[in-house]
């Protein structure tokens, strides 16, 4: 199947390396195999296959390849020097394409030995809006399935919810296993799991590490460890409120969601709210990395306990707040305050059940199903 991101990635092919990252098993490798007839000669080489990793060491694969894929080539030691010499080194005829699921965007901080070298992707789970596009589906239904099944692509196309909880359950119990234990040498893998069964009961709630740490007896600096690693994984995502000062932004509680709406326990508003949440940062990611724009994606608290859902910013202004609604039509009263405090700022509250759009109090209530399909990607 086609992904959003296949045309945009063969056209970079042609100008630098391009790499794409993405949570384990959302379709890195079959978009790449999906690549490979637009070249008349292609390589793929995994290092996790033994026969593959012995080529990667001694640079032994295809020279005439017109596409030569590496993929989880992240854990080899000194991954980066090695790939800078494989990019200043390949044939000029050849296109590079490098993926991987543990987050391998270390390589975008300023100073780093591939700087300009590259363009980069992050593949998301399926939205909306490209369950519209490449499947077919109306909105509608559409989301009421993403929340059921999750966005990855089996469970997203498994014949029966069965199968998806099947494969849900093997998914989640691997990657702490086998990634976190590999990505970060942890050796506290119950702890870990604990962490993480606390969490999908915590989505859309302003995260306290502190009083999660005194629940699990762990300090809350390991917590934060924890957390990166997770995020560093692709499993969570976090989101902070927004402020005009960055700095004190960051220092703000923040919000957890789950790449996989699957894993949410909750009801239906909660996992409302968590698909919403993957869809709206597939949305920023998507315009980050295709058109470099500065776009994040917050939640906005005051002091007062008056909190929005979500906030979109564009070069540091507030262009998008958007509330979550399982079926409340009624405007709600903090989007309400901040609809009038930034008007500049598009306001909308998504209704996931709604029979009539309209507008209120410089509010748009409008089905959510609709206007996620309407997003990017």
């Amino acid at each position: 199947m086609k992904r959003y991101l296949d045309d945009l990635i063969l056209k970079d092919l042609h100008r630098k390396m391009v790499i794409v990252t993405g949570p384990r098993q959302v379709g890195k490798t079959t978009l790449s195999k999906q690549l490979m007839p637009q070249f008349e000669l292609a390589q793929y080489l995994n290092w996790d296959v033994a026969q593959d990793r012995r080529v990667l060491v001694d640079q032994a694969w295809r020279q005439d390849a017109g596409l030569l894929i590496l993929d989880e080539i992240h854990k080899m030691h000194l991954w980066k020097n090695w790939l800078k010499g494989v990019v200043d080194g390949r044939p000029e005829t050849q296109s590079l394409l490098v993926t991987g699921s543990a987050r391998m965007d270390t390589f975008r901080h300023a100073g780093e030995s591939l700087a300009g070298r590259f363009y980069s992707y992050r593949l998301h789970p399926f939205s909306v809006k490209e369950c519209c596009s490449t499947m077919g589906m109306e909105p509608s239904l559409a989301l009421s399935h993403l929340i059921e099944r999750g966005g990855f692509p089996e469970p997203c196309m498994a014949e029966s919810i069965e199968d998806a909880n099947r494969w849900r359950s093997q998914y989640l119990t691997g990657l702490i296993r086998d990634d976190v234990l590999e990505f970060s040498r942890l050796r506290e893998v119950g702890a870990m799991r604990l962490f993480v069964e606390l969490l999908r009961d915590r989505v859309g709630s302003p995260l306290s590490l502190a009083s999660i740490a005194r629940d699990l007896a762990i300090s809350p600096a390991t917590l934060a460890t924890y957390l990166e690693i997770l995020e560093a994984l692709f499993i969570v995502f976090t989101i902070r409120p927004w402020h005009k000062n960055i700095a004190r932004g960051l220092l703000k509680t923040p919000k957890v969601y789950f790449y996989d709406t699957g894993l949410v326990r909750g009801d239906a508003g909660v996992r409302l709210e968590n698909a919403m949440a993957t869809m709206l940062q597939k949305h920023v990611h998507f315009l980050q990395d295709r058109s470099g724009r500065e776009l994040e994606l917050h939640y906005v608290r005051t002091k007062d306990g008056a909190e929005v859902d979500f906030a979109i910013s564009e070069d540091r202004a507030l262009t998008h707040l958007i509330e979550c609604k399982a079926t409340d039509d009624r405007v709600h009263p903090a989007l309400a305050r901040f609809a009038g405090e930034f008007p500049e700022a598009t306001a909308v509250q998504l209704v996931g059940q709604l029979r009539q759009a309209q507008s209120r109090q410089g509010v748009l209530v409008t089905g959510a199903a609709t206007w996620l399909a309407e997003l990017s990607a």
